[in-house]
């Protein structure tokens, strides 16, 4: 026999879904909670001198040209791992004079290539972006994005 669906019992229904549902969404909040304190994605600790660097990428709007872990334009290189790709993601000096060395060159001057601008940046806004990038090089991204390039 087909029972009834009355009025109480479809308030219940609701009631108990209702609160079933939110005992599952705290209980998923507070896992996540706890998984992201304990797991940070940061390889280096967040300096003023990163922070500086930050700064620094969005006052020349690097990411207008360049990738960072997957956002930003295509134009030129991705430049979350290019401290690695460079070989000196472990020296805060070597990574400033490899960059130093590289803003400096630019425009290359060869017709028919893709070239950066010449940005007249300080040493110290220089040091900053190189600590800013050795920073984003360092930060777990969990393999994204793919990126082989040497």
């Amino acid at each position: 026999m087909a029972e009834i669906l009355t009025k109480s019992r479809a308030r219940n229904i609701f009631y108990g879904g209702s609160i079933f549902f939110v005992l599952v969404f705290a209980g998923m909040t507070v896992q996540s909670h706890r998984y992201v304190v304990q797991t940070s994605t940061a390889g280096m600790p967040l300096s003023e001198e990163v922070v500086r660097g930050k700064h620094v990428w969005e006052r020349n709007s690097c990411i207008n040209c360049h990738s960072l872990h997957g956002e930003g334009a295509y134009f030129a290189p991705e430049l979350g791992n290019v401290t690695t790709r460079w070989g000196v993601q472990d020296s805060p000096e070597d990574a400033f004079f490899m960059l130093k060395g590289w803003i400096e060159s630019q425009p290359s001057g060869i017709e028919g290539r893709r070239q950066m601008p010449r940005y007249e940046m300080s040493d110290e806004d220089i040091r900053a972006l190189s600590e800013f990038l050795r920073w984003a090089d360092q930060t777990d991204t969990q393999g994204w994005p793919p990126n082989d390039a040497g």
